[in-house]
């Protein structure tokens, strides 16, 4: 599907890229700025998978299966509908599902929590702050062009994914005790 032959081709030099279809868009550009943001989003979860039990590392390396079907999907103009990758609801589906198992396991919550702990549940604490920036830049991109909005929900369960990630790996959860330092 994808041959990369050459890694640089000086097409960007002048701050522009193409999308899919050929069409140059400025490097600064909302669609640009909502498909960097996956990427670092996707980057982020592959630290967490250095650190991580073989049953999250799955679910993680789905997850970034899914990312980059997400970039692919916001690089294609949405009238393209010839040989598209667009995210489906089953992906989506499959967030919700893994949430609520892991979720009915976790004792229910008395108090926001602070983000930190260990050291893993720091990291998905920061990813899922990564996925809020990401999720904010592809709102303001629908907003400026049509997109598939089956990419808003996945990132929005992404985030709620995340934090019960967080949850189910740390040992030491610290509660938010509103006003505590008055």
């Amino acid at each position: 599907m994808v041959k990369l032959d050459k890694i640089y081709t000086k097409g960007g030099d002048s701050g522009y890229t193409s999308i899919v279809g050929g069409k140059r868009v400025k490097k600064s550009s909302n669609i640009i700025e909502a498909i960097s943001n996956v990427d670092e989003l996707n980057a982020t979860l592959g630290l967490i998978t250095n650190y991580s039990k073989s049953s999250q590392k799955r679910i993680i390396q789905n997850i970034q299966n899914d990312l980059f079907d997400i970039g692919a999907d916001l690089a294609t103009p949405f009238s393209k509908k010839k040989n598209t990758i667009r995210l489906s609801n089953s992906q989506t589906t499959y967030l919700e599902e893994t949430i609520d198992k892991i979720n009915a396991k976790l004792k229910p919550l008395t108090s926001f929590i602070l983000p930190g702990g260990d050291k893993i549940s720091s990291l998905y604490h920061l990813t899922r702050t990564i996925c809020r920036r990401c999720e904010i830049s592809i709102v303001k991109l629908s907003e400026k062009i049509k997109i598939n909005t089956e990419i808003l929900k996945y990132i929005n369960r992404l985030s709620d994914l995340l934090f019960v990630l967080a949850r189910q790996t740390n040992k030491n959860e610290i509660l938010w005790k509103p006003l505590k330092n008055k």
